[in-house]
């Protein structure tokens, strides 16, 4: 099932002296926060909270959020990880947030009774992301998240299909 509420980035320290925060961004780029009006302290969505500006600055973001008006209140959310609501994110048809491929069962494109491993982790390398699939007995191995390879990600079902290139896994021949 898909989180509805998903980490976006952790608050590392302070900005100035009016209450502006840090955040160490948990996504593709700084950018991606300007998207939300609204932010959440809690992995659950009860604790909302208004942005009321955000500038990325380097690969930080710079938020002011509602509420907090001094140092003294930014300083107190050091460390607080922030969640955004999916909904807002507003993703094209297609894309997936990492945490949703994370634990999605990898099989055979050709041969569904074939399945290769669990997707553990995401390796983002410039040129193509790379899909970490481990199998029943614990091995990694190293899949290139390209459209030959990649047939079919279904992260509601925790799905996805591929054809992988030769040698990834071991060949039986």
């Amino acid at each position: 099932m898909l989180k509805k509420y998903l980490e976006i980035g952790k608050i590392v320290s302070t900005h100035g002296i009016k209450g502006e925060v840090r955040v160490d961004p948990w996504c593709d780029s700084p950018a991606f926060f300007k998207r939300f009006k609204t932010l959440y302290y809690d992995r659950n969505g009860k604790k909302a909270v208004k942005v009321l500006s955000c500038r990325p600055h380097g690969n930080i973001v710079i938020l002011m959020l509602e509420g907090v008006d001094s140092i003294e209140k930014a300083n107190l959310l050091r460390n607080k990880v922030l969640y955004m609501d999916r909904k807002d994110a507003n993703l094209p048809k297609g894309q997936f947030f990492i945490q949703d491929l994370i634990g999605c069962k990898v099989i055979d494109a050709d041969d569904e009774s074939k399945v290769y491993g669990m997707l553990s982790d995401v390796s983002e390398t410039g040129a193509n992301d790379v899909w970490h699939v481990k199998d029943e007995s614990g091995k990694e191995y190293l899949l290139p998240a390209i459209p030959p390879v990649v047939i079919e990600t279904d992260v509601e079902n925790e799905t996805v299909k591929i054809r992988p290139l030769r040698g990834i896994f071991e060949d039986e021949d």
